[in-house]
């Protein structure tokens, strides 16, 4: 048995639940989402739980049943208490600023990176005196969210040497010695 398919899903105050034609859909104050659920996986809500079973225990049954009840529990977390990441920009003159939905880069390159993000992610960027730019993105979709995050953190990895680069604040970055002089 799959030790996180077993495992019912809470559901707090305020958000519900819809299973219809195989569409799990979850409501709350931070959204509504969607999943769409393989038709041999069963979803039941009951007693303000919610419950995923698999019908035999082939592979692929078994890893799907851990699969769906982690997408479902996600969402719920989603639309009761979101999702947020924070990016730091290490690096001599790298900015950010956000007006709206755009993000504005400054990385080192000859241009400014413009990045549009959707509707439902809200993306702040804080600079302030003599610490590193944070930016600061919230969401209620896990997996948009860590899009994002892959996007971004794309235009310029942290690298090994001087550790410049755009990384997850909090985020340990290995670093390598340099060339060693000949003597």
């Amino acid at each position: 048995m799959s030790r996180i398919g077993k495992m019912p899903v809470a559901i707090p105050a305020g958000v519900s639940i819809d299973v219809k034609d195989n569409v799990v859909t979850v409501k709350g104050p931070k959204g509504e989402l969607k999943q769409a659920i393989n038709p041999a996986i069963k979803v039941t809500v009951e007693n303000n739980e919610i419950k995923v079973e698999r019908p035999n225990d082939n592979k692929e049954m078994r890893s799907m049943h851990g699969l769906y009840r982690a997408l479902i529990n996600n969402m719920v977390v989603g639309v009761s208490a979101g999702y947020q990441q924070k990016l730091e920009l290490v690096g001599v003159g790298y900015r950010a600023t956000s007006q709206g939905q755009i993000l504005e880069l400054a990385l080192g390159y000859s241009h400014a990176i413009h990045l549009q993000v959707p509707a439902e992610v809200k993306i702040e960027a804080v600079t302030d005196r003599k610490s590193n730019p944070i930016i600061t993105i919230e969401c209620a979709d896990k997996q948009l969210l860590g899009q994002i995050c892959a996007k971004i953190r794309s235009f310029r990895a942290p690298e090994p040497y001087k550790g410049k680069g755009i990384r997850f604040v909090g985020e340990e970055i290995r670093r390598k010695a340099g060339k060693s002089a000949k003597v």
